[in-house]
């Protein structure tokens, strides 16, 4: 006996004056066997059903593909019925979802779940409202029964406490969508160029494809000293692989004494002095960024970020340790980034002291 695992159900309204609201909802569930094993990559049947007071209203078949990780997405109101959705009455009766589901993608129906629609869906709702006229004024809006007074109330800025109360709801709602939507993120396969956890994907792990790192969607510093030029000396920051930036980074910190005006600190703190999850890269990690930094640019300029200036030169957190002088560690990995992506000559060393590159953080996700 398989069974269903409504994992979220999301519903997208969009209510835009003289435009039509989308005539659909959006559904998604995760399905397991009896074992709770996941149904992965595999085409299930499902009959959804829109139920007002215990009565279908609304019937639909669909033929959704569970991914690898179970998920099914689907859009009530795109599948195959005779019903016509557009004519269901969201402004009376309450509401349920019903599903109905064949794992083996036909119409042997053997689960079945049903859920409530807790809120109406109001951008269909408003599709039925009483319109009002274009050119209706203050007055005619008191006339028609204002409960505002001699106000009109502001939506983004309430001075109502009512209004006010249901906004700070709304918000938390829409935060808790969001860090759902992350989530949901962390057990799907990852590639270069997606944008995750504030940041854009740049390296993804080979051995899960789901682990990787990112950079930020914009510099944190430009012509940015490496050290508190009062340091003489740094030790533990000598690793160049990917997945050391972040120690190398907590080495050169822990030399600075408090300074934040340097390279590892305009990466790892933010701007009220705390610190962060974000590292300077080390070099193999500046490497895959440089490597990837035209999508990169692209999916930063799509978040309201910017783009790496070619012309300018990147500090790694990666220190240039001299094999025949073990105490020697004045020279630092950086990258200039004026050479074409898939050239390696933008690899320099450079002293620690005296000169001024640019940050773009990294974090690993």
């Amino acid at each position: 006996m398989k069974k269903l695992y409504t994992l979220i159900t999301t519903m997208f309204f969009t209510a835009i004056s003289f435009a039509q609201a989308p005539e659909k909802l959006s559904y998604q569930a995760v399905i397991r066997d009896s074992g709770d094993n996941l149904i992965s990559n595999q085409a299930v049947g499902m009959q959804i059903s829109i139920l007002q007071d215990g009565t279908a209203v609304y019937t639909e078949t669909q033929t959704p593909t569970a991914n690898v990780n179970g998920l099914v997405s689907l859009e009530i109101g795109t599948g195959a019925t005779t019903d016509n959705f557009s004519n269901i009455d969201w402004a009376t009766g309450t509401y349920f979802i019903k599903t109905e589901t064949d794992p083996a993608g036909g119409a042997n129906y053997t689960i079945t779940g049903t859920s409530q629609l807790l809120s109406v869906p109001y951008a269909l709702h408003a599709e039925t409202a009483v319109s009002v006229t274009e050119t209706q004024t203050f007055a005619d809006v008191v006339a028609l029964g204002n409960t505002a007074n001699t106000q009109l109330k502001s939506v983004t800025d309430p001075t109502d406490a009512q209004d006010a109360a249901t906004k700070a709801y709304v918000d938390i709602l829409q935060a808790q969508i969001a860090a759902l939507d992350e989530r949901i993120k962390l057990v799907e396969p990852a590639e270069v160029g997606d944008f995750r956890v504030g940041g854009v994907v740049f390296w993804v792990d080979p051995t899960d494809k789901i682990h990787g790192l990112v950079c930020a969607i914009e510099d944190q510093a430009e012509f940015i000293k490496y050290i508190d030029l009062h340091v003489q000396s740094i030790h533990g920051a000598r690793f160049n692989a990917i997945g050391t930036g972040a120690a190398n980074t907590d080495a050169i910190i822990a030399t600075q004494g408090g300074a934040t005006n340097y390279a590892a600190a305009k990466a790892r703190f933010n701007g009220a002095g705390e610190a962060t999850e974000w590292f300077l890269p080390s070099i193999d990690e500046l490497i895959e960024m440089y490597k990837h930094k035209d999508i990169i640019n692209t999916t930063a300029l799509a978040n309201r970020g910017g783009s790496f200036t070619d012309e300018f030169t990147y500090w790694s957190s990666s220190l240039f340790l001299d094999n025949d002088d073990p105490g020697s560690n004045e020279q630092v990995y950086v990258h200039e980034f004026e050479f074409d992506s898939s050239s390696e000559d933008g690899v320099k060393l450079y002293l620690k002291n005296g000169n001024r590159f640019s940050v773009r953080k990294v974090k690993a996700f």
